[in-house]
């Protein structure tokens, strides 16, 4: 997802409604805010937190994508939302 689509993307019902939450933001969701300032980071200025936050949301795509639920409604899941709130939406 482009920065803009995931900043649109966090805005939603739907994107705050899934993930394991600490009290308050789901930690999907504040990564998602992550990847938002990642995105939006020139190259030279990122820094090793940076690549290691990405290295982190890399496994958790790779993990997650592995767990594809049955083909039902896979638009509307929330496997879909919470992958999305990690900056990858599997339907593209």
């Amino acid at each position: 997802m482009t920065a803009a689509e995931l900043k649109k993307w966090l805005d939603t019902d739907e994107s705050l409604s899934v993930g394991q939450k600490d009290g308050g933001e789901s930690v999907g969701h504040a990564s998602g805010r992550r990847i938002v300032e990642i995105l939006e980071t020139r190259k030279p200025d990122l820094t090793e937190n940076d690549v290691q936050h990405m290295a982190k949301v890399v496994g958790y795509v790779h993990r997650h994508l592995a767990q594809t639920p049955g083909k039902d409604d896979l638009e509307h899941s929330r496997w879909r939302y919470s992958l999305m709130n990690w900056g990858h939406d599997p339907l593209k």
